[in-house]
């Protein structure tokens, strides 16, 4: 009896014919098909119930923000709208009725002193947060990939003095900071004919200020996988193919390294959303009137015991954002590197 040998080729976990197409048939009928990382990703984040809820609020949030023109016309009052009518002088300008003087026509009351509509405020103030968190999580996650590619790829004293300078970043006061140098940057830079700053720059100067002090951690990560990286055998096929240094470090590394780059902007963007509300709470963000949520939490905290709802809602509304965005950022993680959560 003679034996055939037939050489075989792995797909998935079963041995099929070689010369065969990639995509076939299991012997149950069961169609064999590769998957990118990003669709494997995609589905661990579908088959994770809260990460979908999570990504279902933030939508929301983010929708509600871009429609904040159009849902405020809808209601008929601006941000800086008032109703003198929905507040009472007998009574320090106290919200007529119960609960903030939420109605119909106030969806969600209305702010004490100043009869403000508080859903058009939260509407308006909730594009810049989005603003400022994204914004600054784009150039800070940016400055630090450019960063950790260098210092991991060239070693010597650029990996030095960037690791040194990482360092510093890394041990700063972030908050403390900020508040010291917004104001001076604000000031020194452009005044209105208010002879205050206008709006637009202090939002700059917050993304500026923030992503400074946040770019060190992504370029620390980026950093640590490039050292990983540099020494494999398809970064050194590129050097014997004569390949330079900007297309290893942007055509072979760079793709390599988006799982970490993509987990630390999805974990950066809650983290300064917190840090502009906590700014604008101490007076040193968005400035009144213009709407925002963190002064409109320094605001309510004046009449807590007299409206309490007007510190509730706004509060509520960034919790869960926050709490929306931050669950993301883990299921996003978890997605792209799931041996790094579960034991």
């Amino acid at each position: 009896m003679t034996t055939q040998h037939q050489s075989v080729q792995a797909v998935g976990d079963t041995t099929l014919p070689a010369g065969e197409p990639s995509q076939d048939s299991l012997p149950g009928g069961t169609a064999v098909e590769g998957r990118s990382p990003a669709r494997t990703a995609w589905r661990r984040i579908r088959r994770d119930k809260m990460t979908m809820i999570a990504l279902l609020i933030t939508l929301l949030f983010i929708v509600v923000a871009l429609l904040a023109p159009t849902l405020t016309a809808l209601t008929g009052w601006g941000p800086i709208t008032p109703d003198s009518k929905a507040i009472n002088p007998d009574t320090g300008n106290q919200p007529y009725g119960s609960l903030g003087g939420i109605s119909l026509k106030h969806l969600l009351g209305v702010e004490p002193g100043t009869g403000y509509d508080i859903f058009a405020r939260i509407v308006y103030g909730l594009r810049t947060s989005l603003f400022v968190g994204f914004a600054s999580a784009v150039l800070s996650t940016v400055v630090g990939v450019v960063a950790g590619l260098a210092a991991g790829y060239f070693g010597g004293w650029i990996d030095s003095a960037l690791s040194r300078v990482m360092d510093v970043m890394l041990a700063f006061p972030q908050l403390l900071f900020i508040i010291a140098l917004t104001p001076v940057i604000q000031n020194a830079l452009q005044t209105n004919s208010h002879g205050g700053t206008d709006e637009n720059l202090r939002l700059l100067v917050l993304v500026l200020n923030i992503a400074v002090f946040a770019w060190a951690y992504t370029a620390r990560l980026v950093r640590g996988q490039v050292l990983s990286l540099r020494e494999r055998e398809f970064v050194d096929a590129a050097r014997i193919m004569s390949a330079g240094r900007r297309h290893i470090l942007f055509r072979q590394l760079l793709p390599n390294l988006w799982a970490p780059i993509l987990i630390s902007f999805a974990l950066a963007v809650p983290q300064n959303i917190s840090t502009e509300a906590a700014l604008s709470y101490l007076g040193v963000g968005v400035i009144p009137p213009a709407p925002d949520w963190g002064a409109l939490l320094s605001d309510a905290s004046e009449f807590f015991l007299q409206d309490p709802m007007y510190l509730f809602i706004p509060g509520v509304l960034l919790l869960i954002l926050v709490l929306a965005l931050n669950l993301l950022g883990d299921g996003v993680r978890d997605a792209l590197d799931p041996r790094a959560n579960r034991s």
